[in-house]
């Protein structure tokens, strides 16, 4: 593998990380109504798993009320039992027509919890990123070992692949920050 490919792929890797970091933070609650908090919810329909978002229309009421209207009337049960099996921490209200999750106000003691989740989500890529920095480190020394690079060379890589970590990093704290700046918003 040519160092350039090192490159490529470490960065990609770490590109994937960052991306699955924004996806947790889409789905962490912040006290307003976002229909992505139900991209993880599935409703059993006719014996298969299937996405609440594939069969419903979700639509945001008030900013803090979500309306959920299933395209098929019939499917309403399984969806509330979906809403109240996937524990999101509210209670579906359902008028036989479309489901309701009002999003309570947080307390303060809330937003702080939620914050701590934001750190450790953010740990976690961040830890993701460090082991990506390693796989790339170990790579580095095969081609070294199989190329006889240069010590100069190698040394010169070594120091891109540390400041394409401190970047990637660097946008997961900053991802996290604004994350939890937007928690503790009241």
């Amino acid at each position: 593998m040519p160092i350039e490919e090192l490159f490529k792929s470490g960065t990609d890797r770490m590109e994937k990380a960052i991306n699955q970091l924004k996806k947790e933070f889409v789905s962490i609650r912040t006290g307003r109504a976002n229909p992505m908090i139900l991209d993880k919810v599935m409703v059993e329909y006719y014996g298969v798993p299937t996405p609440l978002r594939q069969l419903s229309q979700v639509s945001v009421q008030d900013g803090t009320t979500l309306v959920i209207a299933p395209y098929d009337k019939s499917a309403l049960k399984e969806v509330e039992k979906a809403l109240a099996k996937a524990d999101l921490g509210i209670t579906p209200n359902s008028d036989g027509i479309v489901i309701r999750l009002v999003f309570p106000p947080l307390t303060q003691d809330k937003r702080k919890e939620i914050c701590k989740d934001v750190k450790k989500v953010c740990e976690d890529t961040k830890v993701a990123i460090r082991n990506i920095r390693r796989d790339m480190a170990d790579e580095l020394k095969k081609l070294e070992k199989s190329e006889n690079l240069p010590e100069d060379t190698v040394k010169d890589n070594q120091d891109k692949i540390q400041k394409l970590t401190d970047k990637y990093i660097g946008i997961a704290d900053s991802l996290s920050a604004d994350k939890e700046k937007e928690v503790l918003t009241v």
